[in-house]
């Protein structure tokens, strides 16, 4: 068995032709779509990047393996502890290192991910490993050329696996200036109009409107395709096609790789992945170009699937994670025993011949911009907030995708029982993912009592309130001082520091 998974960093589904985009930025993944099955309800468990990824590749949420953020404690995979021996749990149970021992599958990846966010455990189980070293500002000059080296020399192995990952749709957009905007002539998404761009202009938080940089409007000359604010509908254009040509652009590279496995007899065989670590926001919630929210527009991610001898040009709406991916190999490779910690459950049914083996609710959390926990049940997600990362987020938040997909009303206060019922849903999967853990803390948590989410520490905050009251919104500058009071005045006057005592008592060499 042959499996290439496609990783395109930080790509909205709702950008792709075959998602229903009214713009043609995918005709190699739309192909794909032509000869598998695609996914319209497909959810990274735990975003963004580094958790996402982590969950990818030890087959957990984040709450079990204890990464759900950017920084601190909870970016770093828990201690195996007592159980442990002389090697860990990643060697063989991971996805890589089951594949790889259980399945006899060759191993290999092209990705500078591990080293970007020192998530050394994304490496595990994995025989080849291509690193530009660039940390996320390769690009397709960098990547292309590894993978189409790797292939030709591994083109007489029967079973590998191969993880590719393209940076290029993430922001800073950074295609050559050569390649020139793809869709200016095009229309923009009917939703985005003057009117909705306003409203957004009003809203306080990090990667809104005005401040795409973050925490301020401020560009970069050496992206000239990323604008820093959205001023007007020239601006707003400028982000979208550059978001729309970056999708073109990476689209055009994997049409290349499917020729060179069209060329050697391998692409009958080769099942063919595309997915992403996370979406993007592109207006969602009034956040552009950014995946800091445990909402739809972050955590919803394509899943493309091409599988040899299964069914071709299908469409499955069933809830399903990312995590689910390490089971569904399992199972497509006849495998029924897997290791017991894993949280995934397979769909290769569903690839097979359409059975449903979509779960009931999903779960998804947010912790390296926020602390969130989203709820995707029904037609609805349920967005419940315990650290707003400065985006003045209520409490609860409730969209009812089927009408309002990009979650622009807000419908909680007229619907008590929907709450209700959401929380109840988040409250059961909490108690059953508690009773599962080695751990007896949530890592959210720890993330909170950290000091917040590694995108929104509070020494952020004093630029930010300028930033915000010299753009029109000293309201919104006025509600964020008196939310974060005493952390500003910690900032002002912090207290004492203690200096820790030394763990070891170091002594000269005598010589």
């Amino acid at each position: 068995m042959r499996i290439i998974y496609f990783d395109l960093d930080a790509l909205n589904p709702d950008h792709l032709s075959c998602y229903g985009y009214h713009r043609e930025t995918s005709p190699n993944i739309d192909q794909i779509a032509k000869e598998g099955t695609r996914f319209n309800n497909m959810y990274t468990s735990d975003a963004p990047c580094l958790p996402s990824r982590t969950a990818l590749y030890t087959g957990q949420f984040g709450i079990h393996s204890g990464v759900v953020g950017h920084g601190g404690t909870a970016a770093d995979l828990r201690s195996q502890g007592l159980s442990r021996r002389f090697n860990d749990r990643l060697e063989y149970g991971g996805t890589a290192g089951f594949m790889q021992g259980a399945l006899g599958m060759k191993t290999a990846m092209v990705s500078p991910f591990g080293q970007r966010h020192s998530a050394w455990h994304f490496y595990a189980g994995f025989n080849d490993i291509i690193n530009s070293g660039k940390g996320g500002m390769d690009d397709i000059s960098d990547v292309t050329p590894d993978v189409l080296g790797w292939l030709e020399r591994n083109k007489d192995e029967e079973d590998f696996y191969l993880h590719i990952n393209y940076w290029d749709i993430h922001t800073p957009y950074r295609y050559p200036e050569k390649y020139g905007n793809q869709f200016a002539d095009e229309p923009l998404p009917e939703w985005l109009t003057e009117e909705t761009l306003e409203k957004h202009k009003k809203t306080v938080g990090p990667h809104g409107a005005l401040e795409i940089s973050m925490y301020n409007g401020d560009e970069d000359k050496r992206f000239p395709f990323h604008p820093g604010a959205l001023t007007d509908m020239d601006q707003l254009r400028r982000m979208i096609d550059g978001y729309d040509t970056s999708i073109k652009l990476v689209d055009e590279e994997l049409g290349k790789i499917f020729q060179w496995l069209k060329d050697h007899d391998m692409y009958e065989d080769t099942a063919i992945i595309i997915s992403a670590d996370h979406g993007e926001n592109m207006g969602d919630l009034a956040i552009y170009g950014e995946h800091g929210t445990a909402d739809n527009g972050t955590c919803r991610i394509p899943f493309i699937a091409k599988w040899p001898k299964c069914q071709t040009d299908a469409v499955d709406d069933g809830f399903h994670y990312n995590v689910d991916m390490a089971p569904t190999i399992a199972e497509a490779a006849g495998k029924t025993e897997v290791p017991a910690f894993w949280d995934g459950e397979s769909f290769f049914k569903t690839l097979q011949d359409g059975t449903d083996t979509g779960r009931e609710e999903l779960i998804v959390s947010q912790c390296a911009h926020v602390c969130q926990r989203g709820v995707r049940f029904d037609d609805y997600m349920y967005i419940r907030t315990y650290h707003c990362g400065f985006r003045l987020h209520p409490q609860e938040q409730l969209y009812n995708l089927k009408e309002d997909p990009y979650e622009q009303n807000d419908i909680a206060a007229e619907n008590p029982e929907l709450c209700k019922e959401a929380n109840w849903r988040l409250s059961n999967w909490h108690d059953t993912a508690m009773q599962k853990s080695d751990y007896a803390t949530d890592p959210m948590w720890t993330v909170i009592q950290e000091g917040g989410p590694e995108h929104a520490k509070t020494a952020h905050l004093p630029d930010y309130l300028k930033h915000l009251r010299n753009t029109g919104r000293a309201e919104g500058a006025k509600l964020l001082e008196e939310k974060y009071a005493v952390d500003l005045a910690h900032l002002e006057n912090p207290p004492p520091m203690e200096l820790a005592k030394p763990t070891l008592n170091w002594k000269k060499k005598q010589i």
